[in-house]
């Protein structure tokens, strides 16, 4: 009977070791999926702040080389307050990160200086103080330092992409500095960050489709203005007639509602190519045209004979009074942009884009958007300032390349007659300032970047 009771109290005592043994594992598990768990997000944490740091900080350098093309008090204080914004946006992101207190103290006390002195020079000028040359002088240093210092963000982020330096790596070694005597980081992570001390980060967020691209929000679209609604059968006419194939080889796939409706049509090249085909419910127009085709092949074919083919396509299909503004290879596909032109005005509203695949020449897209949101009969302001009088908005160290008069859209979504320059400065660096034709205030300036693969704006 004793016998059987100290049995049992064995076996109930190896029971709940066992199960408290269990407990303990299971929390030991969860304790360190937990920690796991905190691990990954403050590295997502870190991952996602240094990518607003970049961008805050490209945009930043942007708006400090615009600034130096500012005359009139109104456009610099538009300027400089981008350029506040711009630097508190990247102060903040920089905070965030982990390795900011140790390795980034200039590059922080750098932001600062940007952000105070944009501030300042922001209050000046809205109350009519324009820039003295010892402001400009300022503006100047700061471009340059942050120009020169953006290789360093660029390094970084290459070593990131090609897996050299992780954020998981970045977070480690700040945990590791916690602990070390000597509070040096390993050495990968030192020369990163150090580089970055060194050379400014920059990671500029580039407008790709021309200067003029995002005009389009809250409008009707002017070129479908009491046109008739359209049925199935006529959709399907237009749509093979804009494809050069005959109408039993499209068939619609649906309807695509929203701000301006389509009904969606497809077809198949002789390749194998899928092409889908957008045709606006009022008026019948052409909205959109993709191809699957993607230009993989490589970029066997000349810029100028892709241009050439893509001025043909749209010319072709009704589009006469358009001008080559910008275009880019990517991906083995030019896309280029047009934009009408009448009387010597160039209108940037009407935007049209037309890609063209550089391994077998096929037009491979084709996007009316712009053009059909704002086409249309315009009655235009006389122009009381003239080229001449315009000239003088611009500062001396410009050398004005090409000008002409644009009308270009205001972030109110109306339009602004200017004029236009296409300017470059001692250092060779090339904008494009808008002054505006009635007023003879400048409207806008934008940065504009060229390579072998085309031109791009900021």
């Amino acid at each position: 009977m004793k016998h059987n009771r100290i049995r049992k109290y064995s076996v109930f005592t190896i029971s709940i070791l066992c199960i408290t043994s269990i407990c303990l594992g299971v929390y030991a598990w969860n304790a360190h999926k937990k920690a796991e768990q905190y691990k990954l997000y403050m590295v997502n944490n870190c991952q996602h702040a240094f990518d607003e740091l970049a961008t805050a900080v490209g945009e930043m350098d942007t708006a400090l080389q615009k600034s130096l093309c500012a005359t009139s008090p109104a456009m610099t204080s538009a300027i400089c307050t981008e350029l506040f914004g711009k630097a508190m946006t990247a102060r903040m992101s920089l905070g965030v990160l982990p390795f900011s207190t140790y390795e980034l103290e200039q590059t922080a006390g750098f932001i600062s200086r940007v952000g105070d002195y944009a501030f300042a020079l922001s209050r000046a000028a809205a109350s009519g103080e324009a820039l003295s040359a010892e402001h400009r002088e300022n503006l100047k240093s700061l471009a340059d330092a942050s120009k020169q210092l953006s290789a360093g963000i660029n390094s970084l982020q290459t070593d990131m992409l090609d897996g050299v330096l992780t954020m998981d790596e970045l977070y480690k070694s700040e945990q590791m500095l916690d602990k070390a005597e000597n509070d040096e980081l390993p050495s990968t992570v030192g020369n990163s960050l150090k580089l970055i001390e060194e050379e400014f980060p920059e990671t500029p967020s580039l407008i790709y489709d021309g200067p003029f691209s995002v005009h389009l929000r809250d409008k009707s679209p002017v070129m479908l203005e009491n046109l008739e609604e359209i049925d199935e059968n006529q959709g399907r006419e237009i749509a093979s007639s804009f494809l050069r194939v005959g109408h039993t080889r499209v068939y619609p796939v649906g309807v695509l509602e929203g701000e301006v409706p389509c009904i969606i049509y497809e077809t198949r090249r002789n390749s194998g190519d899928v092409v889908t085909v957008a045709v606006t419910k009022q008026g019948g127009k052409v909205l959109s045209m993709l191809s699957s085709h993607s230009g993989v092949g490589g970029n066997s074919l000349e810029v100028s004979e892709a241009l050439r083919r893509a001025a043909d396509f749209l010319s072709t299909r009704g589009y006469k009074d358009m001008e080559e503004t910008y275009y880019m290879v990517r991906d083995g596909v030019l896309t280029v942009n047009y934009a009408a032109a009448k009387n010597g005005v160039r209108f940037y509203p009407d935007l049209i884009k037309v890609s063209v695949a550089m391994d077998n020449g096929e037009v491979c897209g084709f996007e009316a958007m712009g053009y059909i949101m704002s086409h249309g009969d315009r009655a235009l302001p006389e122009a009381a300032v003239s080229m001449e009088e315009a000239l003088k908005q611009l500062p001396e160290d410009l050398a004005v390349e090409t000008s002409r008069l644009a009308v270009i859209p205001s972030p109110g979504g109306k339009e602004k007659l200017c004029h236009e320059f296409v300017c470059q400065n001692d250092a060779q660096q090339r904008f494009i300032v808008y002054v505006n034709a009635v007023s003879g205030e400048q409207e806008k300036i934008l940065l504009l970047l060229e390579d072998e693969n085309g031109s791009l704006t900021l």
